[in-house]
């Protein structure tokens, strides 16, 4: 965990397997008797787009700890292609743009010398 943010873009075409769209519930709960609510699948799509289902799978897979909100935060996913953070991506595609930098150039230049 170094603090490293992660992009996600085209979230509104995420893909689920078998009838998952349509039979996966969501449920909330804001601890008085009978609020609680579900939501399936298919309507977080329609309400909130595939960024909030995404973040939904990553912070179950996250531990459930004091940390889980500060790295789900880190999560920046996006309905199309476009995103405001276009200029601070270091690897984009597997292909990293940090190389290109002069003093990373000549360091690693020094690493494959020695």
């Amino acid at each position: 965990d170094c603090g490293d943010y992660v992009v996600a873009t085209g979230c509104r075409d995420l893909h689920t397997t078998g009838k998952k769209r349509f039979q996966k519930m969501y449920y909330h709960h804001n601890t008085r008797p009978g609020s609680l609510k579900e939501i399936t699948m298919d309507r977080m799509f329609a309400k909130w787009g595939g960024g909030e289902v995404l973040k939904r799978a990553v912070s179950g897979m996250l531990p459930k700890n004091r940390l889980r909100d500060k790295r789900l935060a880190r999560l920046k996913a996006f309905e199309g292609q476009a995103h405001p953070y276009k200029e601070n991506i270091v690897k984009f595609a597997g292909k990293t743009k940090i190389t290109a930098l002069p003093e990373v150039k000549k360091t690693l230049v020094e690493a494959k010398a020695t």
